[in-house]
């Protein structure tokens, strides 16, 4: 069995932001109309769309209900584009919590 190098970065892709696959999912519907349908002000959405903000769980179970997908499919796109993030923008000054025994 192949062993997965999880930091190699070359095996992995830059997912896009859901926020860009939501805007193509909704085609001609406007912000106003979709945010008044998923109950939710223009700006939150807004954000989403442009890439500013995360789905959230509350948000994902607003989408799949009114547009018929899963909660999941949504979640999951966040999480592929987050975990990418930050495996790009490691943080920095972290240390080991246990150091090798000599």
């Amino acid at each position: 069995m192949k062993k997965i190098d999880f930091n190699d970065k070359t095996t992995m892709y830059n997912p896009a932001h859901p926020g860009k696959i939501l805007k193509e999912y909704l085609a001609d519907i406007s912000i106003s109309e979709a945010s008044k349908r998923l109950g939710v002000t223009r700006t939150t959405l807004s954000r989403i769309i442009n890439g500013k903000a995360s789905i959230t769980p509350q948000m994902a179970l607003r989408l799949s209900q009114s547009l018929g997908t899963s909660v999941e499919i949504w979640l999951n796109m966040q999480n592929q584009y987050d975990i990418w993030q930050a495996q790009h923008n490691p943080p920095q000054n972290v240390k080991p919590m246990f150091e090798a025994m000599a």
